[in-house]
């Protein structure tokens, strides 16, 4: 019986992630350095391997023989067309062995799982603050740049990050789309999802240290903190 680091060898010194074959941690690296070595010949656009290049390359032709048969939109791809089928079928094949959270997609569930691993792949190069997701730390980076670029029509205020934007002109207009499913209640944002954990009992972030469990992962960190203060 073989352990895991006979499984897999090689090693991320960035984040500790185990591979299988050089080139997987090859790639993998590129998440924390930003490095895309493979760039499109038609527009530029660069990519962290070859296989994300390719994909993209088909975009430039018009060549969709795989189409759906709910609603005709055509496809480039078999597996693409197999992954927008499920709009149509609701079907959630991905589940999470932690919590049984189920996903549409393989990506989805890889990225969700790091609320449970607390992996942090994508690290800030001026503070060194780490995030789950590479969007976060975009957004991140602004409030080192100062960059606001989403700007509000109504009264000027700008924001780093549209999903900013978006909620706070809804106090302009009163729009509040996320509605409970249990009573009714209305919101601006999706926060909607830690309403909801109220009525469902739901408190999938869990203190490493106690095992107490929270409804957001804030509170969990915050928490948590109460362990490192006392030790």
């Amino acid at each position: 019986m073989h352990s895991k680091t006979q499984e897999k060898p090689y090693e991320c010194k960035q984040c500790g992630k185990a591979f299988r074959c050089g080139s997987h941690l090859q790639k993998h690296g590129r998440t924390h350095t930003g490095e895309k070595p493979y760039e499109c010949r038609q527009c530029g656009k660069a990519f962290r391997c070859t296989s994300d290049l390719q994909r993209h390359e088909k975009t430039h032709t018009d060549d969709k023989p795989y189409g759906c048969k709910q609603c005709g939109k055509g496809f480039r791809c078999a597996s693409q067309l197999q992954i927008h089928e499920r709009t149509h079928s609701g079907e959630k094949p991905h589940e999470c062995k932690e919590c049984g959270k189920v996903f549409k997609y393989f990506s989805s569930l890889r990225i969700h799982e790091r609320t449970h691993t607390g992996e942090k792949p994508h690290e800030c190069k001026q503070c060194g603050k780490a995030f789950r997701y590479f969007s976060s730390l975009n957004i991140h980076e602004r409030t080192h740049t100062g960059d606001k670029p989403y700007e509000c029509k109504v009264c000027g205020k700008a924001f780093t990050c549209s999903s900013s934007i978006r909620y706070h002109e809804r106090t302009h207009t009163g729009e509040k789309p996320y509605q409970c499913k249990h009573c009714g209640k209305a919101f601006i944002s999706n926060y909607i999802r830690y309403h909801e954990r109220t009525h469902t009992g739901e408190k999938p972030y869990q203190c490493k240290h106690c095992g107490k469990a929270f409804i957001r992962a804030s509170s969990c960190r915050e928490h948590e903190r109460t362990h490192t203060i006392n030790i």
